[in-house]
C-alpha cells in the first residue's frame, strides 16, 4: 500500500517569507489598481517565487497494514461456576475464536478475567480488559467482547474511561428466569460487649418474590441460638449475645428454594470481636498480713478493672459481743454486694479472709450459686484456711478443688506441674524452664489433697500449689500459699507474679486464649493453622468439613507441650468447620460473606449502557436448554455509531499501519530552480516592455 502527499522544507524564515507574500499582494494590487498590463502575469511569477522558496517535495510512503487488536475477555470468576456457564462461556470462546479467524487482519487477544480468587473485591473485568490491551495503541483497538453473567463489579463510568474508541460487545451467559435467595447483612457491628445483646440486621432478598415468609435460623460458634420467621425484603433486626471474648462467629442460614442457583450465599457470616466492658471484680481481705496489698495494687493498676475492695480488719479472737452492724465507721453494703448484685461482678477474691461470722452463712450459698451459673472466685489461702474458721468449712467448702489438712512452714520453690507445662495458665512462665526454676522460695504452704481440677503448680513434698478447676458453669482458683508478695517485692529476684496473676483472672473470666481445652483454626489466605491446646496425653485428629460438605481427615502434629500443630491448604472459599469428636471450631477462608455470591443471577443489565455508548451489542447466548449456545456473526464494519444488529456483531477497522519505505522528489531543485524561475519572471517583464502601445 502507497501514500502520497506534499512536504515543505522552507529556505527562508517563515516570517520571511510571510513577509515576502505581503509585499507580493501590495505589488499586484497596485498594478491591478493603476491598469497595468501584465500584473497578473507577474503576480503568478511572485507566486512561483515564494513556492520555490518553500521547497515544495511529493513524498512517497510504503506502508504495511497493522491487524486491529480485538481482546475477548472471558469472565472466570466463581459465580461462573453455576449450572451450565462455564460450559456455555467454553464454547463461545470457540466459536468467537473462529469467528474472528474469519476476517481479515484481525488480532485476537484472548484473557481469563474474574479468576476465583478475586472474590475479595468480586468480579473485576475491566481490570482483566486494560491488561489485554496495555501495549496496544488506542488506535489499534478494533472492539472488545465479553462473556460473563452479567455482574461485574469494575465497571467504568463512561465509555471514555476505556482509553479506546472502539465497540464492546457483551456475550450473557445462563438463562432467562434463574431463582436465587440470599441473606444480606446490613447492620453488621464488629464488636460486642461480653455479655450484652448485639443487634444485627438482616434482609432476606429471594428472587422468586413470591413474599411468603421463610425462616432464619442464628447460629453462634455452631450452635443454634435463635430461629425466627422473617419475609423477605424486610429489614430484620436480630439480637444475639456475645458470650466470651475474642472472636465469636454468628451464621445466618436460610433455607433453599427448590430451583436456585446456588446455596452459597443462603449463608451470611459475621465474625464479632467480644470486648469486656470495664471488668467487676470485688476483693475481699481477710486478717492484715504482708502481702495484703499485691492483689489491690494489681487490680488498680489496670484502668479497665471496677474494683469493689473492703477488708476485714477485726481477727477472730476479738469476740467481745459488739454488735455486727456496729463493727464498721460506715454501713458496707453487704447484702448488695453478695445478693441482689452479686451476679454484676466478674470475679470475686477471697485473700485470707476466714470465716468471721461478719458475712453470714447465706451469702456464701450466694456465692456458691454465682460460681455453679458462670461465675469466678479466686482464693488466695492462708494458714486459716485448714482451720475450723477457714472458708473450707464455710459454704464455700463445697466448690473448693482441694481438701486442707496441714501447714507447711519451710523454705520451698513453687514448681511447674506436667499439667502445668501444658496449661495456658503457667506455660512458658520465665524462670521455669530450668531445674530449680529462677524464682525466689516461699516458705509458708497449705497442704491439701486434690479433689478436683488440675493442680499447675506444687510446693513443697510436691504438694499442690495453685490449682485451677471448673465449677459447673463457673471456675475457681486456689492459691495455697499466702507468700506472693515476695515475688512482687523482688526477694531472692522476685519471680513472675504480674504474668501469673493475669492469666489466672484471665482463665478465672474464661479469656478464649488461657482456655485449657480449645480447638483453634485462623486462615491466611488459602491456608488454615490448625491449633489443638490440650492437657491430654495424645491429641485425636481432626475432621475438617469444607463449605460444599466434603470432609477430610488431619492429623495434628505435636508443637511444644500442650500444643498441637498444623497447616493445611483448602480449594473452597467460605466457612470451613472443624471437629477432633470432643471440640469444634469455625474459620472462614476468604471473605465472610464474598461479594461474588452476593447477586449471581446473570443479567445484561448492568453492562448494557456502557456498551450502547461505545455503539456494542449485548445479548444472551443462552438458549435454555443444556449449555446450548447461539453465537452472532463477525462482520468488519468502518466508522459507524452502531456496530451490530440482531444476528451479526461488528469489529471496527481501524486502518492502522507502519511505514516501511519512503522516496521523496522535490519540486524544486534548491537554487537552481530558483534561478531558472527568476530568469523567466525577467524575460517575461523584459519582453512585455518591448511592446508599443497602440
Amino acid at each position: 500500500m502507497r501514500d502520497f502527499s506534499f512536504s515543505f522544507a522552507p529556505l527562508l524564515p517563515v516570517w520571511m517569507l510571510i513577509a515576502l507574500a505581503v509585499a507580493g499582494v501590495i505589488v499586484v494590487a497596485l498594478g491591478l489598481f493603476a491598469r497595468r498590463r501584465g500584473t497578473l502575469l507577474r503576480g503568478l511569477g511572485l507566486a512561483l517565487v515564494l513556492a520555490a522558496l518553500c521547497d515544495p517535495s511529493l513524498v512517497r510512503e510504503d506502508r504495511q497494514p497493522l491487524k486491529d487488536v480485538v481482546a475477548v475477555v472471558l469472565d472466570r470468576s466463581a459465580s461462573q461456576t453455576i449450572g451450565q456457564r462455564k460450559a456455555q462461556t467454553d464454547k463461545a470462546r470457540a466459536e468467537i475464536e473462529k469467528g474472528l479467524a474469519g476476517l481479515d487482519n484481525v488480532e485476537a487477544r484472548f484473557v481469563d478475567g474474574g479468576g476465583v480468587d478475586s472474590g475479595n473485591d468480586g468480579t473485576r473485568l475491566f481490570a482483566s480488559l486494560n491488561a489485554a490491551l496495555s501495549d496496544v495503541p488506542p488506535e489499534r483497538v478494533g472492539g472488545a467482547i465479553f462473556v460473563t453473567d452479567g455482574v461485574v463489579h469494575d465497571i467504568p463510568t463512561s465509555a471514555g474511561a476505556l482509553g479506546f474508541n472502539a465497540p464492546l460487545h457483551v456475550f450473557v451467559t445462563g438463562r432467562e428466569g434463574e431463582r436465587d435467595r440470599r441473606i444480606e447483612l446490613v447492620e453488621a457491628p464488629r464488636f460486642g460487649l461480653v455479655g450484652k445483646d448485639l443487634t444485627v440486621g438482616v434482609r432476606v432478598i429471594d428472587t422468586s418474590a413470591s413474599g411468603e415468609p421463610v425462616q432464619l435460623r442464628v447460629r453462634r460458634d455452631g450452635a443454634d441460638v435463635s430461629s425466627l420467621r422473617v419475609r423477605p425484603g424486610a429489614l430484620v433486626r436480630v439480637p444475639v449475645q456475645i458470650e466470651h471474648g475474642g472472636p465469636n462467629v454468628i451464621e445466618f442460614e436460610v433455607a433453599g428454594l427448590p430451583d436456585e442457583l446456588t446455596l452459597v450465599n443462603n449463608k451470611a457470616v459475621l465474625t464479632v470481636d467480644g470486648v469486656r466492658d470495664k471488668l467487676k471484680v470485688l476483693l475481699v481481705s481477710g486478717e492484715p498480713h504482708a502481702g495484703e496489698r499485691t492483689w489491690r495494687n494489681l487490680l488498680k493498676a489496670d484502668a479497665n478493672v471496677d474494683l469493689v475492695h473492703f477488708t476485714i480488719l477485726r481477727p477472730p479472737e476479738k469476740q467481745d459481743g459488739t454488735p455486727i452492724n456496729e463493727l464498721s465507721l460506715i454501713a458496707f453494703p453487704t447484702s448488695d454486694l453478695f445478693g441482689r448484685k452479686i451476679k454484676d461482678f466478674d470475679l470475686i477474691i477471697f485473700d485470707r479472709y476466714s470465716n468471721q461470722t461478719v458475712l453470714p452463712a447465706i451469702y456464701f450459698e450466694n456465692i456458691v450459686r454465682y460460681v455453679r451459673e458462670g461465675g469466678a472466685l479466686l482464693i488466695a489461702a492462708g494458714p486459716d484456711f485448714s482451720g475450723p474458721d477457714g472458708l473450707f468449712y464455710s459454704p464455700l467448702g463445697k466448690i473448693s478443688p482441694v481438701r486442707p489438712d496441714a501447714i507447711i512452714e519451710r523454705a520451698f520453690r513453687a514448681q511447674i506441674t506436667p499439667d502445668g507445662a501444658k496449661h495456658p495458665v503457667t506455660r512458658g512462665l520465665q524462670g521455669g524452664d530450668v531445674s530449680p526454676p529462677a524464682w525466689s522460695e516461699w516458705f509458708r504452704q497449705i497442704s491439701a489433697e486434690t479433689l478436683r481440677g488440675t493442680a499447675v503448680l506444687s510446693g513443697a513434698d510436691k504438694k499442690p500449689l495453685l490449682v485451677l478447676s471448673r465449677e459447673m458453669k463457673g471456675r475457681v482458683g486456689l492459691m495455697l500459699s499466702d507468700q506472693m508478695w515476695l515475688w512482687a517485692r523482688g526477694f531472692q529476684g522476685g519471680g513472675p507474679h504480674l504474668d501469673l496473676l493475669r492469666r489466672m483472672a484471665h482463665w478465672l473470666m474464661k479469656e478464649p486464649e488461657l482456655e485449657e481445652e480449645a480447638l483453634r483454626a485462623t486462615a491466611h489466605g488459602r491456608e488454615i493453622t490448625i491449633e489443638r491446646q490440650s492437657l491430654k496425653p495424645e491429641t485425636p485428629p481432626v475432621v475438617l468439613t469444607s463449605p460444599s460438605g466434603a470432609t477430610r481427615r488431619i492429623d495434628l502434629l505435636h508443637a511444644e507441650p500442650g500444643l498441637s500443630r498444623v497447616q493445611t491448604t483448602v480449594d473452597e472459599l467460605g466457612l470451613y468447620r472443624l471437629n477432633d469428636g470432643e471440640l469444634s471450631a469455625l474459620v472462614n477462608v476468604g471473605p465472610e460473606n464474598p461479594r461474588e455470591f452476593q447477586e449471581v443471577v446473570s443479567t445484561p443489565d448492568k453492562l448494557r449502557p456502557l456498551a450502547e455508548a461505545t455503539g456494542g451489542t449485548v445479548r444472551r447466548i443462552g438458549t435454555g436448554t443444556g449449555d446450548d449456545i447461539v453465537m452472532p456473526r463477525f462482520v468488519s464494519m468502518r466508522d459507524s455509531p452502531v456496530y451490530g444488529g440482531s444476528d451479526y456483531v461488528g469489529v471496527k477497522r481501524t486502518g492502522a499501519s507502519v511505514v516501511t519505505g519512503i522516496g521523496v522528489a522535490p519540486l524544486a531543485v534548491g537554487f537552481i530552480g530558483l534561478l531558472a524561475l527568476l530568469g523567466s519572471v525577467i524575460l517575461g517583464w523584459m519582453s512585455e516592455g518591448r511592446r508599443r502601445p497602440r
